[in-house]
């Protein structure tokens, strides 16, 4: 069994250098497969710093172009996945400064009660919560998506958005407190709401 698992990531492995070759030779064979195994995931990366779905397309199709011009680059290191991942993130960020006011600040109202997570964790699915957050102010948004998700720190969020570290962490605790709120709110609707079957 451990020789099958062996074989299939030296497969896997395999597998992945000869599209990058085949790629980085400019086969447009190998550019659709490569197209179609990340151009998906890519797309949510995107949809998640821009609320606007055609534009998150251009934008990762912009970024697609901008990976196979860049191909050369990629050493090895690291997962192929995360190095696209990281392209995406920088277009989207471009786009971000080129269209939006990244200073954008609301005032928040504070939660009135904290919200159960554990109730809530059982009836708000994935996508609920990917919805809550991109309806977060364009500065929230990005600097929620690059510390929660992308798992930058203030340091890099500050250098890669050209803003000072207080600012990210205070639109990181902005966008906490309206996620918090917007939660609270929805428990709240949901125990109001009778019970099905009643």
């Amino acid at each position: 069994m451990k020789t099958n698992l062996k074989m299939l990531r030296i497969n896997k492995s395999n597998s992945e250098e000869n599209l990058l070759r085949d790629c980085r030779k400019g086969k447009s064979s190998a550019q659709q497969s490569f197209y179609e195994r990340f151009a998906p995931k890519m797309l949510g990366v995107c949809i998640r710093y821009i609320h606007d779905r055609e534009e998150a397309e251009h934008v990762m199709i912009g970024g697609m172009v901008k990976v196979f011009d860049k191909l050369d680059q990629y050493s090895g290191e690291g997962s192929l996945e995360g190095w696209v991942r990281r392209i995406m993130v920088n277009e989207s960020l471009m786009y971000i400064r080129k269209n939006k006011n990244m200073s954008l600040e609301v005032d928040v109202q504070q939660a009135e009660f904290e919200p159960n997570y554990q109730t809530l964790e059982s009836s708000l699915e994935a996508a609920d919560l990917l919805s809550m957050i991109a309806e977060l102010p364009v500065g929230y948004r990005t600097v929620f998506n690059l510390y929660a998700i992308e798992g930058y720190n203030h340091k890099e969020i500050a250098e890669t958005l050209g803003i000072n570290e207080n600012t990210s962490k205070s639109q990181l605790s902005r966008a906490r407190k309206l996620l918090q709120a917007n939660l609270a709110a929805l428990q709240e609707k949901e125990l109001k709401e009778p019970s099905h079957g009643k």
